[in-house]
């Protein structure tokens, strides 16, 4: 699989949508797909959550992360109570 980096910058709004319905999925404990530019995830249920600080000189972030193998996908893929974020 291709290597890939991406980032989009969106409105509060939309982030706090984006992330409440994203709770919502991680809650119920459902996989969820989201549309990442050019493409669309799906993220099984169980993926593992983290949350990333870094500080540089004059400027920090904070990164939420959800990781998974992609194996886990495809074991995942008959679960049919999907949440589009």
């Amino acid at each position: 699989m291709a290597s890939r980096d991406v980032e989009r910058n969106y409105s509060v709004a939309q982030f706090a949508g984006k992330l409440r319905r994203l709770a919502d999925a991680l809650e119920a404990d459902r996989p969820f797909r989201i549309q990442v530019p050019g493409e669309r995830i799906r993220v099984p249920k169980g993926a593992a959550i983290s949350v990333e600080h870094e500080r540089e000189d004059d400027e920090e972030e904070v990164e939420f992360q959800l990781k998974w193998h992609v194996t886990a996908v495809d074991d995942d893929e008959a679960d049919n109570g999907e949440t589009e974020v």
